[in-house]
């Protein structure tokens, strides 16, 4: 290249980079807007004192590299998971304070370690034979997968035995919240009486509903309120029946008394339906462990006694 060449080159690359200069000072060019926001910005006038702490961590750098990829790892889990509101209220059903987005999070830990476990796999099986990349890439895959989708198998499984230890508790509360409106007491006494001296599922959901009614809200929204939080027929039954027997002036305590008398033959049925469709299990370890047992043992005393003859 001829020396003139190299000059316009050159030439021309400097003007190229004094273009790209002058733009992004002009993009970094302060306007009035940004000149006026900081007198115009409206100061807060609580108190500091009042203010949540911050949360601070032992590694802050690692957090807010992490943060972003986090965001984006929840928002993926979120679009092709659970709905919004269907995981809200199945948090709310277990009991749980974590908040939706908490609940993400978790998830998406439960999906790295997934990741992790079955990188783990695949490079032992890698160590011990040769194996397709494709095959190792859907296990380490599936492995994630699996992660997220255990996480929220077990929220269910909280759900259903938070219900299950609730149902069993409710004829006992309905039997208590009676004997203390037989002797007197209203209706939002009885519930301040059961909640003090008992414990359990049941009895922190009757302390909100309690909670509710302090605040100013009519004991039958209260109830109402009892029955959307939980996803059981008979805990429904028994909010409307209260919430009726309240506002018509019904006496209360046979309501109470019907009502913990309906769970018990509810959960009775259900036993004995359980037990019906347990039969054919129940009847695996008699045919495949007892019933050769007996048969071994009635005939090797005649095999014993032929073989003796012979």
């Amino acid at each position: 290249m001829s020396p003139t060449a190299q000059g316009a080159l050159v030439g021309l690359l400097g003007g190229v980079g004094i273009l790209l200069v002058v733009a992004r000072l002009r993009a970094r060019r302060i306007g009035l807007d940004q000149r006026l926001a900081p007198y115009l910005r409206p100061r807060s006038t609580g108190s500091r004192l009042l203010r949540a702490p911050a949360a601070h961590t032992a590694l802050p750098t690692v957090e807010r590299l992490i943060a972003p990829v986090m965001a984006d790892a929840v928002r993926f889990v979120a679009r092709f998971g659970s709905t919004t509101s269907d995981l809200r209220r199945r948090l709310s059903r277990a009991g749980r304070p974590d908040t939706v987005e908490q609940f993400r999070a978790g998830q998406v830990v439960w999906g790295v370690v997934g990741l992790a476990a079955g990188l783990g796999v695949a490079l032992a099986v890698v160590s011990v034979r040769q194996t397709s990349p494709v095959a190792l890439v859907v296990l380490v895959v599936l492995s994630g997968i699996t992660g997220v989708l255990g996480r929220d198998w077990l929220l269910t499984r909280e759900v259903s035995r938070r219900e299950a230890r609730m149902l069993a508790e409710m004829p006992t509360v309905a039997e208590l919240l009676a004997l203390a409106v037989g002797a007197g007491e209203g209706a939002v006494g009885a519930l301040e009486r059961v909640v003090r001296s008992t414990r359990g599922e049941l009895t922190g959901e009757l302390a909100r509903t309690l909670a509710d009614a302090r605040a100013g809200a009519p004991l039958t929204v209260a109830l109402d309120g009892l029955a959307d939080r939980t996803g059981l027929a008979a805990l429904a039954r028994f909010a409307e029946g209260v919430a009726v027997a309240v506002e018509r002036g019904t006496p209360l305590a046979e309501v109470l008394r019907a009502q913990a008398q309906d769970v018990r033959e509810e959960g009775r049925r259900a036993l004995m339906e359980s037990g019906g469709r347990k039969e054919v299990l129940m009847m695996v370890p008699v045919v495949f462990l007892i019933l050769p047992i007996t048969v071994v043992f009635a005939v090797f005393p005649s095999l014993v006694v032929l073989r003796v003859g012979l």
